[in-house]
């Protein structure tokens, strides 16, 4: 069926006509909740005439002021998808994970941990191609318990507060691979960054998108190119023609022992364990899909192929190069040792470990660029995030409504004015003594980003029990999550045994590290004192399937999807007649990924 679209200044009795036309076996309900749609949709109708003139699909219970802009493509969020988790905790910090715990514990460790982000993008993305709203806060208040929401919704602001600053010093940090910081003080790289980030976030999101899309696309390529010389090297295609094959798996071995005091089965699995956290960090980011779902258009296309893209990158950027790195660095080689206690930059870097080894001299420079551009991307997709965040907050009413503020852009700039004030934490790393919290602020960073993805697999299973208990048709969404909700309990379990065990080495040693300790727990006290002080002043509870609201702004989605096919089918004419021009070249070769 194919529904007009609905202009910018119809009138009421437009609207009116509008509904409808709409397929009515989608909107059957019990009485009950057939009156909340009935108001939801008067209170839309009633504020039709104050919609923005270049919106057309407005229907979003928002009022003018607070509405983010639709201006993503669906190249914008592949690529962002794409490129979101490739960052230095796949580019570094996989190299402490292999002198930590040997090739194949590591190697296990991130596939493993693949499996659940794999699970849990696969359920954020069901949710969000059927109704994408702002934020993790308003999925978990709409499909499960409000206080969820309040607090997945703060775990993930401080995560995304804390983070833009950690990346500023980091790329100072990686400056000083080139300029002492007793020649330029690291505050001036920080200063010039975040004069950079903030104006790209200012100019709006189809600017940010743009900006994001060719950054991740440099990832993409240097990742590529970074695994195809490792298995060159492998085979000795190297300077040094030194053919290594399995050589490290076999000396000084494929599973690493903890120290020497915990050796044996004991040491190797205390090891392979251990791991875990430097995996989750490594993640981090890849659910900043659901994030831009809300600023995508005709996200019901988007936001699945970006979601099926998720295995592919887990597989082919983790797991393949994890592998090859494997085979190239012996997890005692003592550049890589050195590397373990290195500052962020290209000597911290695996990679740079078996180039050097393998005799090539020139490319530990470009390597260090390209960390730098990693980090760059990384600090500017972190403040976008930030201020999101804060504007999903302020939305759901659990935030002051003054971050929910928006200008002719689309841009928050009130929350993103708060989030700016945060980076300016960044200047610690002038003190080369306060320089080094940064080190700790990662396994803050990782404990509150495993607390999101635990709430986002909680509020998805909280959404398929409402789906089946109303007995809406899961086949006439644009995407059904797989292996559910088995493969959602299953992701939670380890999900919340990961957070309870990923800091457990504090208590393995002589003398108890209290400060790893401390911040690589923090986030659970902070997490449940938001959870139960939200639930207890508000009296909240978790929704009734049956009273789960699954309807309201749907069909403004609905109205979006059928257009996005009329355009695709209009685009296939176009692409028929023509001929093969660089358009038909585009959407056969590139646009299964873009």
């Amino acid at each position: 069926m194919t529904i007009r679209q609905i202009p910018s200044n119809s009138t009421s009795d437009q609207y009116e006509e509008y509904f409808e036309q709409l397929p009515k076996k989608e909107f059957k309900l019990p009485i009950q909740e057939e009156e909340l749609i009935n108001d939801d949709l008067e209170r839309n109708i009633s504020s039709a005439s104050s919609q923005d003139e270049n919106d057309s699909y407005n229907i979003d219970g928002k009022t003018e002021g607070t509405r983010l802009k639709k201006a993503l493509k669906a190249r914008h969020v592949s690529m962002i998808a794409i490129g979101g988790s490739l960052g230095t905790g796949l580019l570094i910090g996989t190299g402490t994970s292999l002198a930590l715990a040997g090739p194949v514990s590591t190697l296990i460790a991130y596939a493993f941990v693949g499996l659940l982000v794999f699970f849990t993008m696969a359920c954020l993305g069901e949710m969000a191609t059927y109704i994408p709203l702002d934020g993790f806060t308003s999925y978990a208040s709409r499909y499960c318990d409000p206080a969820l929401g309040f607090a997945v919704g703060y775990a993930y602001l401080f995560k995304y507060f804390i983070l833009p600053p950690n990346q500023l010093t980091a790329a100072a940090l990686v400056i000083q691979y080139w300029v002492d910081k007793e020649k330029v003080n690291p505050g001036v790289w920080v200063t010039i960054f975040l004069v950079v980030i903030v104006s790209i976030n200012v100019f709006g999101v189809r600017f940010f998108g743009e900006f994001e899309f060719w950054l991740s696309s440099f990832k993409v390529l240097v990742m590529l190119g970074l695994m195809l010389l490792l298995f060159i090297l492998m085979l000795g295609g190297g300077p040094d023609h030194d053919r290594l094959g399995f050589r490290y798996w076999r000396h000084p071995g494929s599973f690493k022992e903890y120290s020497e005091t915990i050796t044996g089965d004991t040491g190797r699995f205390v090891a392979f364990v251990s791991v875990f956290v430097y995996a989750t960090y490594a993640y981090l980011g890849i659910e900043l899909t659901g994030i831009v779902a809300a600023e995508a258009q005709n996200p019901r296309k988007s936001i699945p192929k970006a979601i099926k893209l998720t295995m592919y990158r887990i597989v082919i950027f983790y797991l393949i190069s994890i592998f090859l790195l494997g085979m190239c660095v012996a997890y005692d080689d003592p550049l890589l040792i050195k590397a373990k206690n290195s500052s962020t930059s290209a000597a911290a870097s695996p990679f740079v470990v078996a180039i050097i080894n393998s005799g090539i001299n020139a490319l530990p420079h470009i390597i260090n660029a390209c960390v730098l551009v990693f980090v760059f991307s990384a600090c500017n997709s972190d403040l976008y995030v930030s201020s999101r965040s804060l504007y999903s907050l302020a939305i759901d009413n659990k935030a002051p409504k003054i971050f929910a503020k928006t200008n002719r852009w689309g841009i928050p700039y009130y929350a993103l004015s708060v989030s700016v004030l945060f980076c300016l934490l960044a200047y610690m790393c002038v003190s080369s003594a306060s320089a080094k919290i940064f080190n700790y602020f990662v396994n803050v960073v990782s404990i509150f980003g495993i607390l999101s993805w635990i709430s986002i697999l909680i509020t998805y299973i909280c959404f398929d029990r409402a789906v089946r208990a109303q007995g809406v048709d899961k086949s006439t969404f644009a995407y059904v999550a797989p292996f559910q909700p088995y493969g959602a309990w299953f992701s939670l379990f380890f999900c919340c045994l990961i957070a309870l065990i990923k800091n457990f080495t504090v208590f393995l040693n002589h003398q108890f590290d209290y400060k790893n300790f401390i911040t690589g727990y923090i986030g659970l006290p902070v997490f449940f004192f938001c959870y139960f002080g939200y639930k207890f002043t508000y009296k909240t509870k978790v929704i009734d399937p049956l009273k789960v609201d699954l309807y309201t702004f749907k069909a403004a989605i609905d109205q979006e999807e059928e257009d996005g096919k009329m355009a695709d089918a209009e685009k296939a004419e176009r692409i028929k007649q023509n001929g093969k021009n660089f358009e038909w070249f585009y959407d056969k070769f590139l646009g299964n990924i873009f």
